[in-house]
């Protein structure tokens, strides 16, 4: 069957979609310790690079309810690609293009958040649009690339400062960039369909009007800053905060988190015919505050990494699992509803990260007090899910 007509190559074009996102979150912040030393950058200014990066992909999620549906699918998801791959070139080569360092990071910083922000809104309709079944385990093991993506960032990326040194970070900047580069010119191939017609779909008026939307909503944010706000820290917390070398902070903090998170959408979409995904939601709810717990409050180093270990696995189903249950409440909902929730997915995922470096800064750059403020969002969650429950009763 040709390229064109073939949907299995869209499911494996969006499954790389999915590692081009890792790629453009996680890379980065595995060199927020060298870019301190290197560029002298403060806490504040680090900080302010994860606030931008999921602001403007929060802007782009925004922004896409109107221009998806207009443009296309194809059009976007491959003008999105090309955005990250010269993010992705740019930071490598841009601080030393500018003459203010940081300016020229922010820039790069700034194109490949547009990448990724409209990849994180088309791939998720794009693979619910494809005749596949089981759409919540598609959806779960669609998202679990993310995590392979990331834990091939670390690994890679770990192995290459091993064998050339963290200062020929540029080189490495360009190989990571060749991966949306490639997808771009897949993307443009495969065929593309809509969850609904865009004349069927309900209008964002229609759409905001509905109160249990609004729940998934905030359950999408919660999703999100319980996710980020330790998966953004990991390697910085692993190396500063319990002073150990910067390859074992990258593999024990950032890897085992993506390992586990990985896993567990893995393991939901194998058995989601099994289980009730609302009570996964709510048991990965209260691991996800067991873990933060865990990671913040251990005085031994090894249980603060399994409490980070934890929380990816209890965070893995929170993002897929809340697009399932949105997608099955409002099944008309189109791309502004997609868009809608990850717009809320990336506001999260800029305020978790935000309130720990923010919370951090503020007691001496202690990170085990500011991943243990951020806990205030799993706990949220559950709030919210047990409200859901209620409303379903009522």
């Amino acid at each position: 069957m040709s390229i064109r007509n073939n949907y299995n190559h869209t499911i494996v074009s969006s499954t790389i979609g999915y590692v081009t996102q890792a790629i453009v979150n996680n890379f980065t912040p595995l060199l927020f310790i060298m870019f301190q030393k290197k560029f002298h950058f403060s806490l504040e200014q680090i900080t302010l690079l994860v606030t931008i990066n999921f602001g403007i992909q929060l802007i782009v999620d925004f922004l896409s309810v109107k221009f998806a549906d207009k443009l296309g699918y194809r059009l976007c998801i491959v003008s999105a690609h090309i955005f990250a791959a010269i993010g992705l070139v740019g930071v490598g080569i841009f601080p030393d293009w500018f003459s203010n360092p940081y300016t020229g990071l922010v820039v790069a910083v700034c194109l490949y958040a547009v990448g990724g922000g409209i990849i994180e809104v088309l791939v998720s309709p794009i693979v619910e649009a494809c005749p596949t079944k089981r759409k919540s385990a598609m959806m779960s093991l669609l998202h679990s690339f993310y995590c392979w993506g990331y834990m091939a960032v670390i690994l890679l990326s770990t192995l290459f400062f091993s064998l050339w040194d963290i200062r020929h970070y540029p080189v490495l900047a360009l190989l990571w960039a060749m991966v949306p580069a490639f997808n771009a010119i897949y993307f443009s191939l495969v065929p593309i369909n809509r969850t609904v017609d865009v004349e069927e779909g309900l209008q964002v008026k229609e759409l905001i009007s509905i109160r249990l939307f609004w729940v998934f909503v905030l359950l999408m944010v919660c999703s999100g800053a319980s996710e980020q706000a330790i998966s953004q820290w990991a390697s910085a917390f692993a190396e500063v905060g319990l002073k150990i070398s910067k390859t074992a902070g990258d593999l024990a903090g950032p890897f085992m988190f993506a390992f586990f998170m990985g896993s567990s959408r893995l393991l939901y979409s194998r058995y989601s015919e099994k289980i009730d995904l609302y009570v996964v939601m709510l048991g990965s709810g209260l691991l996800c505050i067991f873990g933060y717990l865990l990671t913040s409050l251990s005085f031994f180093p090894i249980l603060s990494l399994i409490g980070c270990a934890i929380t990816g696995f209890s965070v893995g189903i929170l993002w897929p699992g809340t697009i399932s249950m949105s997608s099955r409440a409002c099944p008309k909902g189109g791309t502004p509803m997609f868009a809608i929730l990850a717009l809320a997915g990336d506001l999260g995922c800029s305020i978790g990260p935000t309130v720990v470096g923010a919370t951090s800064k503020m007691f001496q750059e202690n990170f085990r007090i500011g991943i243990l403020f951020a806990m205030v969002f799993p706990v949220l969650l559950i709030i919210l899910l047990l409200s859901l429950r209620v409303g379903n009763k009522k």
